[in-house]
């Protein structure tokens, strides 16, 4: 019983603790695939395998309710400490060659995510891409403002130029 109870809280602050918790049903796999499935996601997750009636005491203690109609069938859920989408990705390629694996639903940034909201979040860039073309937009703002502030510039000193040569002339 004190088991239980350990279980439940530890799995508590897991989802407290979390930036999200992806939840999917590993039938089928052997220990060996799930070793490999817990070091591609070692970075960013921990991925637990869990009892459905513990995990959904948990969740609901937690003020998540949205995983207690998926939490049947063997059950493992990923709780991301890093960037979500990183391990979406993994999740989604790793069932992509064990079929096995099957994302159930997600719970993220407090909204629960349906499987397909899970997956078009594996399908976003990764943190790195998206801030590399943020800081790429932001570059070519600056060099098209700059050029904005330096075109009315070199237009009056064309300008000054032109009415130098014409006095010049006029002179000559």
């Amino acid at each position: 019983m004190a088991t239980k109870e350990a279980t439940v809280a530890e799995l508590t602050d897991e989802f407290r603790n979390s930036n999200a918790a992806l939840l999917t049903e590993y039938r089928g796999l052997t220990v060996a695939q799930l070793k490999q499935l817990r070091t591609s996601i070692r970075e960013h997750a921990t991925f637990s395998v869990v009892k459905n009636t513990l995990t959904k005491i948990a969740a609901n203690n937690a003020g998540i309710t949205s995983f207690d109609d998926e939490l049947a069938g063997p059950s493992a859920i990923a709780f991301v400490h890093g960037d979500t989408v990183a391990v979406a990705k993994a999740l989604r390629d790793f069932s992509r060659t064990n079929p096995l694996l099957v994302v159930k639903s997600g719970y993220f940034d407090g909204a629960p995510l349906s499987q397909d909201e899970v997956i078009r979040l594996a399908d976003l860039e990764s943190r790195e891409v998206l801030l590399a073309r943020a800081a790429g937009g932001f570059k070519a703002a600056l060099t098209r403002a700059a050029y904005a502030f330096n075109a009315p510039l070199s237009k009056a000193v064309r300008t000054v130029d032109a009415l130098r040569e014409k006095q010049g002339a006029d002179a000559a």
